[in-house]
């Protein structure tokens, strides 16, 4: 039985008519254990068939995990949506300290329904929840600034989490992120178009309250486990020293770090945005999200002389890891650390998903170099790889969006491309966006099948860098073993793990963790649930309109080399049909 705490706590909150109420949902975490597998029963519940994604009946589900608060690396806070940018299954998964700010403030889940008529900031202080009139911020367009703005006036410092929306958000682009604390990020599908949609334009939790735990000795003996495990993984040091950018340089090596719109896969200026390039460089200091040892937050101090002042420099803080450097850097042709920077902190600045606004910049550079795209369309721009300047000066359009041409960018390729032509070259996913992994035939049927079409779905790019060398699986085999991955993410993204620890919490230790909050779970248990937890996803999407045999398979992937075997359109058509199986 689940352990008498504040878990089970759902906190339903309608802007509409500025009320509120809670919801003992018991049953909901006994059976689904919290994050995902929570937030996609209350999105089916609450999100109404067919619903405008940016209309008031598009609830937005925050959820959290039974080992919130109580483990190391279980640090992660699941929001789920109907997202504008798919018209599908949104799903986002956000660190810093929003997971155990939630959980702090008494609650387990917090549903937000409706539309405010003004601007507000909703404030959620333990039991007292705050409708702010946000009517004096709304307009700033830099979500950092709003985020200062929301720190200087509001309780709980060093124990809240602060989550906001930039230009982006307002203006309802399509992949507009939430930006939480000052360095992560709800960042994909959209969510901040869904705050604009109902005018909220930032959100505080926080709280402060002891869990309880089952067994203490046995807690702690678990819990030194998991941490001694935790800060002696070679591979969470690599986390640690390097981060994710670690990955560029063997990506490029293999032939499969995605450059100028995928045109090749090997960069030849991936040595000056490389991981070691940014540490020795322009490395300004490490961070970590609340209750995690390992530091993998890695932000460039990029300095900048005053105009009219010598020896005078301000500062920038700006975050990166690998995606950020592929999507803004090799994807786009840029090969110098500042340049890349430079367009990451306009990213930041608006609250733009990276990976969309990469590949919307990439695909514009191709088009306009083909002809399906004038200066006319672009308002005097003329997009070329490498050209930081020109790349951010396109990001204040897409924002602004003062023509039918930035309007599109606003919405993605697949939008655009349907509109201007380039959909061979046009690098999405089910709506979504590509990542930065040309590995092989595994990574694209990742993430044409997995729930929100994301590589952290189910690592399709791990499968094919292991298999470099051997020959291609069988399709079904393929999708069978995508599947078999996504499945237990399920249950690591309900409790919610960050799937950096996938390698420490394997299904023992999860168990043995769940003991001590109040879970009597097997292996096998586990099984099941991630299987149903991954089914119920599957089936909102269907019930959305999600057809695998409608999937858009751009050209430009079966083109371009990559480090596995070669691949075509009909095995990943076959792939596909394999795993819509699984969902009928």
């Amino acid at each position: 039985m689940l352990s008498e705490d504040v878990l089970s706590n759902v906190l339903y909150v309608d802007l509409t008519e500025k009320r509120h109420w809670v919801v003992k949902r018991t049953e909901l975490f006994e059976k689904y254990l919290g994050g995902s597998g929570a937030a996609i029963q209350l999105l089916t519940e609450e999100c109404s068939k067919g619903c405008d994604p940016l209309g008031p009946d598009n609830p937005i589900v925050f959820a959290v995990g039974p080992l919130t608060g109580l483990y190391p690396l279980a640090s992660k806070t699941v929001a789920m949506f109907k997202s504008p940018h798919t018209g599908n299954l949104g799903e986002s998964h956000c660190g810093g300290r929003s997971a155990v700010a939630i959980r702090m403030a008494g609650y387990g889940a917090v549903v937000i329904k409706g539309a405010s008529q003004i601007p507000l900031i909703l404030a959620i202080h333990g039991n007292q929840i705050y409708f702010r009139d946000a009517s004096s911020i709304w307009g700033i367009q830099n979500s950092m600034t709003t985020g200062r703005i929301i720190r200087e006036n509001e309780p709980g410092s060093g124990l809240r989490t602060i989550m906001r929306i930039g230009g982006a958000g307002e203006q309802l682009v399509s992949y507009a992120c939430v930006t939480t604390e000052t360095y992560r990020h709800f960042g994909r599908l959209g969510l901040g178009a869904v705050f604009g949609s109902k005018k909220l334009k930032g959100l505080v939790f926080s709280g402060k309250r002891s869990l309880p735990v089952i067994n203490s000795k046995q807690y702690r003996e678990v819990y030194d486990d998991i941490y001694q495990r935790a800060v002696s993984s070679p591979l969470m040091k690599k986390y640690h020293d390097l981060g994710t950018a670690g990955n560029v340089k063997p990506l490029n090596i293999q032939g499969g770090l995605p450059t100028r719109n995928l045109q090749v896969a090997k960069f030849e200026g991936a040595e000056g945005i490389s991981g070691e390039t940014f540490a020795e460089h322009l490395l300004g200091r490490r961070l970590a999200c609340t209750h995690c040892p390992v530091g993998c937050i890695h932000i460039a101090a990029l300095r900048e002389p005053y105009i009219d002042e010598a020896y005078f420099y301000k500062t920038h803080m700006i975050s990166y890891d690998y995606e950020l450097i592929y999507a803004l850097g090799s994807m786009v042709g840029i090969s110098d650390a500042e340049g890349s920077l430079r367009l990451m902190e306009q990213v930041e600045i608006f609250g733009l998903d990276a990976m969309s606004t990469g590949v919307v910049l990439a695909w514009a550079t191709e088009a306009q170099q083909k002809g399906l795209i004038t200066e006319k369309e672009t308002k005097g721009l003329k997009f070329e790889w490498g050209n930081h300047r020109t790349y951010v000066l396109a990001v204040q359009e897409i924002v602004k969006q003062p023509n039918d041409f930035y309007k599109a960018l606003a919405r993605g390729v697949d939008y655009a491309a349907q509109k201007y032509g380039g959909a061979d070259f046009a690098l999405a996913f089910g709506g979504n966006e590509m990542p930065g992994y040309h590995t092989g035939a595994a990574s694209y049927l990742g993430n044409l099948i997995g729930a929100r079409h994301s590589h952290l779905d189910n690592a399709g790019y791990s499968i094919d860098q292991k298999a470099v060398g051997q020959e291609l699986m069988k399709p079904t085999e393929l999708a069978n073993a995508l599947i078999d991955e996504e499945e237990w993410r399920q249950i690591l993204s309900s409790l919610v793990v960050c799937f950096f620890a996938r390698g420490i919490y394997d299904p023992e230790t999860v168990c043995r963790s769940l003991i001590t909050s109040g879970f009597q779970i097997t292996p096998e248990i586990l099984q099941r649930m991630g299987r149903d937890i991954l089914l119920a996803k599957q089936t909102f999407k269907r019930r959305e309109g999600f057809e695998p045999k409608k999937l858009h398979l751009p050209k430009r992937i079966f083109e371009t080399p990559s480090p596995g075997k070669p691949f075509n359109e009909d095995y990943l058509r076959q792939g596909i049909a394999a795993a819509e199986k699984h969902w009928v």
